[in-house]
């Protein structure tokens, strides 16, 4: 375990032309950390990156290619011998412009427009790209079949385990009951998701490129004076179908909202349509990620593998429950799914 007090700052620093005035930490978890750089004329960004050199290299040129094609992505300064970023024991740092503004807020309808644009164009952007040799690009592409069906099952054994306790707790009285419900609805799924739309979806990326963000939310945007969004932590960006981050961003507007709302959701279809048109059918794939319980099984994962050590058990069970509450709301959207869609593809081609 490496701590913040051994972190070569002052190496990686000195390998930029800038003078340092003062050295603040925003974040810090072992492997990745986040400090604001003061010089004399403005702040700078510098990161401590999770990931492997190889991956890094795909991500910058990931962020590179979108950059060229109009998607603000603040920009990276390069050392005193012109390389990208600075590798000390085989961990990587780099200096990022530091953009001021502040986060963007869904329930503000401008913003809320601002931000489904701004994904529709990220995604726009993102056709063409192909990983250069010699990088290790992270690839979702084509697996989600494979990745949902472990998923499920991983914690359909912890509910089988329930079944098999001769008393449970209030989270695993929950689950007795509402998992079976939410197993019903994977399946259906999944078995959407083998279908021709899926397979084709996926192929026509695989021709043309495609990125997505994976974590395209409020929190990793800024709105700068100007009223310009800014992308942020573009580290965990990989290679899949524009769905997958559709799907992320739904569920973190409703979440946010407290249920699903028709309206919220025809809007997002509308916003969305207006920049990177998609057609019926790729809407279909939306609807059955939309369909698998993500955050549901998200929550159960998060408690039966107690991946956050500091959560207690009533804070365990309050995220199951409202989760739960969450994914039960979402029936109308499923129910008018495919008349919305029609509606807002039908009113574009008027």
């Amino acid at each position: 375990m490496s701590s913040i007090n051994n972190e070569p700052l002052f190496d990686v620093l000195s390998q930029y032309d800038i003078k340092v005035v003062s050295i603040r930490n925003e974040t810090y978890k072992d492997k990745k950390g986040v400090w604001w750089i003061q010089t004399p004329d403005e702040y700078r960004i510098l990161k401590k990156i999770s990931n492997s050199e190889d991956t890094f290299k795909y991500i910058l040129s990931a962020a590179e290619h979108l950059r060229k094609n109009g998607v603000n992505i603040p920009s990276v300064y390069k050392t005193k011998d012109e390389k990208d970023y600075v590798n000390i024991n085989g961990t990587c740092y780099v200096l990022y412009e530091a953009v001021e503004g502040k986060s963007p807020s869904y329930s503000l309808p401008e913003d809320f427009k601002a931000i489904v644009k701004e994904l529709a164009k990220f995604h726009a952007a993102s056709a063409g790209f192909s990983p250069l040799e010699g990088t290790k690009p992270k690839i979702h592409l084509g697996k989600w079949v494979e990745q949902y069906t472990e998923q499920v099952e991983d914690m359909n054994r912890f509910y089988q385990t329930e079944l098999e306790k001769s008393e449970n707790d209030k989270i695993g009285k929950v689950i007795i009951e509402e998992f079976p419900a939410f197993y019903e609805r994977t399946k259906q799924a999944i078995e959407g998701l083998k279908g021709k739309e899926y397979q084709d979806w996926s192929e026509k990326v695989k021709v043309r490129g495609g990125l997505c963000h994976q974590d395209f939310a409020a929190g990793n945007l800024l709105k700068n004076p100007s009223g310009k969004i800014y992308v942020l932590d573009t580290d965990s960006i990989t290679i899949d179908i524009p769905a997958r981050d559709i799907r992320k961003l739904l569920n973190k507007i409703m979440k946010k909202n407290g249920s699903w709302n028709l309206e919220i959701f025809r809007k997002f279809v509308r916003f969305y349509q207006s920049e990177n048109p998609l057609d019926y059918s790729e809407w279909m794939v939306v609807k059955l990620d939309l369909m698998f319980p993500h955050l549901f099984l998200g929550a159960m994962n998060k408690f039966y593998y107690k991946r956050d050590k500091e959560w207690s058990f009533e804070k365990y069970l309050k995220r199951i429950t409202e989760m739960v509450a969450l994914e039960k709301t979402i029936t109308p959207i499923l129910e008018n799914f495919d008349s919305i869609v029609s509606e807002e593809i039908n009113q574009r081609k008027d």
